[in-house]
């Protein structure tokens, strides 16, 4: 066990860290945003006028995608029935517009393969070293799909570093706890000795709710973000996190 020291809060006894992917590893707001139109595009295609409703409801403002929106934090699941949601709003029955979005997702997936990750933030491989030699088990908890998360940890060789790769495959998703108490089973240790890093409010609740022994917002290169208010302790760059 190690203590971490970051920005002076001090987290005692720790044993494992528990990462986010997106926005917190592998820098995919791009990717996102570029993804969440042109689903908006497709279904829009198909039925005229609710494409700007949609990519309201995904959390994105022309080049911008709101941190704490359906894009960045949502599992593919709940963006696909958000965007059933508003099918249905146009008179259609459920099941029609749970296909309808459905088809129009699985065609965006064609037309924008995610091929190779995004890159990963500057430093991050760096610190996910130094916390591997400090004998700190390092896992990833994504609210991607866990052949992502694989994807994203074999393209940048990071398998001697991270002992958990974990994504969101069924129903259950972020903030829910269970998914962090299943990580820690995982990775062989408690919650309270398991820190939580992610970038959004839900990887905040989700570690909390699981009785993590601390969460750790990141918002990069800003060290104060009102969405991560309810972390313990925000930073602008992993490299805040110390081992003492």
């Amino acid at each position: 066990m190690v203590d971490i020291n970051c920005r002076g809060v001090i987290f005692q006894d720790i044993q494992a860290i528990i990462f986010d992917k997106d926005g917190t590893l592998e820098d995919s707001q791009e990717f996102l945003r570029n993804l969440g139109q042109k689903r908006s595009r497709l279904i829009d295609a198909k039925i005229p006028g609710i494409g700007e409703p949609l990519l309201m409801a995904f959390g994105i403002d022309g080049n911008n995608i709101d941190p704490t929106g359906l894009m960045a934090v949502g599992s593919r699941r709940e963006n696909e029935i958000a965007a059933a949601a508003y099918i249905a709003e146009t008179g259609r029955g459920w099941l029609e517009s749970l296909s309808i979005a459905q088809e129009a997702f699985a065609e965006a997936d064609q037309i924008l393969p995610k091929s190779t990750p995004g890159a990963m933030f500057t430093g991050s491989l760096e610190v996910l070293k130094y916390l591997s030699q400090a004998d700190i088990k390092l896992g990833i908890l994504s609210a991607d799909n866990t052949t992502a998360v694989q994807n994203f940890v074999r393209y940048y060789q990071l398998k001697n570093y991270i002992q958990l790769e974990m994504g969101i495959d069924d129903i259950r998703s972020k903030p829910d706890p269970e998914l962090f108490l299943q990580a820690c089973k995982k990775l062989g240790v408690k919650p309270v000795t398991a820190l939580m890093v992610g970038d959004s409010p839900t990887d905040i609740e989700m570690g909390k709710k699981a009785g993590a022994a601390g969460c750790i917002g990141i918002f990069w290169g800003k060290p104060k973000a009102n969405h991560l208010k309810a972390a313990d302790v925000t930073i602008a760059k992993l490299e805040e996190i110390k081992v003492l």
